[in-house]
């Protein structure tokens, strides 16, 4: 027997499809979301379930994070970062003994 196919939003599942996803991503499913086009040049975000009968699946909303890394921390806190770990070299090294004797 061939299962159903159907595509639904995740804010529309039943309680017993949300258990047999709490069940099959129990860490959650950030790992797991897949791209799906619907070829109009439009897109959207979904993972998949599989039960007996319905294979599911299920869109999911996402949020993309739009901020390069470079743009999070300006150039003074990048300066502060790099003094700091020069710092931690600096006593780390005082600490390390030449055993070759």
């Amino acid at each position: 027997m061939q299962r159903k196919r159907v595509i639904k939003s995740i804010e529309n599942l039943t309680d017993d499809v949300l258990g047999a996803l709490r069940m099959k991503y129990p860490e959650g499913w950030s790992n797991h979301i897949i791209k799906v086009n619907k070829g109009n040049n439009d897109f959207f975000h979904a993972i998949t379930l599989d039960t007996e009968d319905t294979s599911y699946l299920v869109k999911v909303k996402v949020k993309v994070d739009t901020t390069s890394d470079a743009d999070k921390y300006s150039s003074k806190e990048l300066g502060e970062l790099s003094d700091d770990m020069g710092n931690e070299d600096k006593d780390d090294s005082a600490d390390i003994e030449d055993n070759e004797d």
